[in-house]
């Protein structure tokens, strides 16, 4: 991965995004020495989005078969038992 100061990308961002877009590049933007973000494809945003959403799936799974082994409680004890 490729690391590029925050002020150094504003002048070169066409290069960047193309870099990122069409060369499989990954661009670490960069402030006073430290990661702040990154530029990736389209593509890895996806991939990253669908794994984001395959873990959130599993643990809404999880969840659900807890509630059906354990019971739940109503929202009315919750906010007691919080004194809300």
């Amino acid at each position: 991965m490729t690391g590029i100061p925050l002020s150094e990308a504003r002048s070169q961002l066409p290069d960047i995004v193309n870099k990122v877009a069409y060369g499989n590049k990954h661009i670490i933007l960069t402030r006073r020495g430290k990661k702040v973000a990154a530029i990736v494809s389209i593509e890895e945003l996806e991939l990253i989005e669908a794994i984001e959403d395959r873990i959130d799936l599993e643990d809404a799974r999880k969840a659900i078969k807890d509630i059906q082994k354990q019971g739940s409680i109503s929202w009315k004890k919750v906010k007691a038992e919080l004194g809300l």
